[in-house]
């Protein structure tokens, strides 16, 4: 024998045509935009300084990759190293040089931020730094 089940009614919403509550009410409202009622503007200037840190971040992350050795991950599980040189104005390639990949090494190149997943370098002493570094006063 079939067991019959509930069914849960919505109350009708403000407009009399849906069921459900108040997308309009501040409470609702403060749920929505998850700050417990922050105002707008003041959320929108937030997110502005936050993504400006992010980019500050980002630039000055090129900036100390500038002439040090870098591994790039790439679609398809290729992994490659290179040189890193510069980036254009939009950041949407990365120039490098002596670019090692599985079929060969190319001594100059450009690779699409579109195909690269993630890359790292290491940090320490600038290599452009004509000053000795103290491991080497030893």
């Amino acid at each position: 024998m079939l067991k019959p089940v509930p069914v849960l009614r919505l109350p009708r919403g403000p407009d009399g045509t849906s069921r459900g509550f108040d997308p309009f009410s501040p409470r609702s409202q403060a749920a929505a935009s998850g700050s417990g009622g922050a105002s707008p503007g003041r959320q929108l200037q937030q997110l502005q300084q936050l993504r400006a840190e992010l980019r500050e971040r980002y630039l000055r992350s090129l900036l100390a990759m500038s002439g040090r050795p870098v591994r790039f991950a790439l679609h398809e599980r290729v992994r490659v190293a290179a040189r890193f040189a510069a980036s254009d104005l939009d950041v949407a390639n990365f120039h490098v040089a002596d670019l090692q990949t599985p079929l060969g090494t190319q001594r100059e190149a450009l690779l699409r931020c579109s195909d690269i997943i993630a890359y790292s370098f290491q940090l320490g002493p600038d290599p452009r730094d004509p000053r000795p570094t103290p491991a080497a006063l030893r």
